[in-house]
């Protein structure tokens, strides 16, 4: 097809914070993880499908399917709440004390809550 452009699945954004490789961001309503370092302002790499183990709230509990979102002050998933942006779902149990979570990206545009 003669419009078509690439794959959705990678996307080249600018990195709006410094971030270090796995990291989550924001750009606009586009919730991506960082495939490499970068400096605040630099290109790079987001991946925007999959399922990743991302930085979460400590003392935040996931069961198997339960919504994921951001917290684009902190920069960690946190369950949903008002100022949060949806970002996917659980798909493995993530306990209080822990650090990460594994989340299936959800692939649409995010809003915060």
């Amino acid at each position: 097809m003669k419009n078509y452009v690439q794959e959705g699945c990678r996307l080249d954004l600018t990195a709006p914070r410094a971030v270090t490789s796995g990291d989550g961001f924001i750009v606009g309503s586009i919730f991506a993880v960082a495939s490499t370092t970068a400096a605040s302002g630099a290109a790079l790499v987001g991946c925007t499908e999959g399922v990743f183990d991302l930085t979460k709230k400590t003392t935040a509990t996931f069961a198997v399917g339960d919504k994921v979102s951001w917290d684009n002050t902190n920069f960690y998933c946190d369950a949903p709440g008002t100022g949060l942006y949806p970002v996917g779902v659980a798909v493995a149990v993530a306990g209080n004390g822990g650090a990460t979570v594994r989340v299936k990206l959800s692939e649409v545009p995010t809003t915060a809550a």
